[in-house]
């Protein structure tokens, strides 16, 4: 199996974490962030990683090199000028080394954490047919929330509950027949996406697992707290 990483980001409100190197390779625990993910991928059974890069790429390629400290296969697709979520990935799915062209490819986000089994989701994809399969993840309140009856008395306090929606967790199962529906240049999800909404071809993989977006400051102070308190680095094998 292979993987599409796309670790191009700035990390602009990471700042100054990513004066020297990309979003991606800010550390938690003293481990970049795309490591974790690298190692959570080669736990279930990916065997190749494309990494679709562009900001400071150098870092992300002198880290990692050729893969072999790590056990896989890792390649390059470095971007001479911003090509869009969408773009990333198709650019980088031209550079996935696959014998079999029916061979479902990972595609994730470079910034997120996470300790899900990826193998339930790839399984879901093939049973249901589905030309792309998105992670999705509960939506958690940022805010506390006051429970309020009908007569507007409080009858107790949430502190940040699930709320009852899904959010795109940023993590996708392909089937390579997708490459001809991504755009150049551009976000998948403002073009490809809703085309196979509409088509029935895109399917939801509910994952109540953990799982992180580290976009800010914030977030990389829960992301260390949590990786300690639940053992994480042990579970994803850091």
């Amino acid at each position: 199996m292979h993987a599409i990483i796309l670790a191009g980001g700035k990390g602009e409100r990471l700042r100054p974490l990513t004066a020297d190197r990309p979003k991606p390779m800010v550390e938690i625990l003293g481990v970049p962030v795309l490591e974790y993910q690298i190692r959570w991928l080669k736990r279930h059974g990916v065997t190749g990683v494309v990494i679709s890069c562009g900001y400071k790429h150098e870092v992300i390629q002198e880290y990692f090199g050729d893969g072999s400290d790590w056990g896989l296969q890792i390649d390059y697709a470095v971007e001479e000028e911003p090509l869009g979520r969408g773009g990333g990935i198709k650019n980088a799915l031209a550079k996935v080394r696959v014998k079999d062209p029916s061979e479902e490819v990972i595609a994730t986000n470079g910034d997120i954490l996470t300790s899900f089994d990826l193998s339930e989701a790839v399984e879901a994809h093939r049973k249901a047919g589905a030309m792309a399969t998105v992670v999705v993840v509960p939506l958690i309140s940022p805010y506390g929330v006051v429970d309020v009856d009908e007569s507007d008395w409080i009858r107790g306090f949430r502190e940040k509950p699930e709320l009852p929606y899904w959010i795109n967790g940023g993590i996708y199962v392909f089937s390579r027949r997708i490459y001809d529906l991504l755009p150049d240049k551009g976000d998948h999800e403002d073009t490809t996406f809703p085309k196979l909404a509409q088509e029935g071809k895109l399917l939801a993989y509910k994952c109540r697992g953990y799982w992180k977006a580290i976009d800010t400051m914030k977030d990389l102070t829960e992301a260390k707290k949590e990786l300690e308190e639940r053992m994480l680095r042990a579970f994803l094998g850091v």
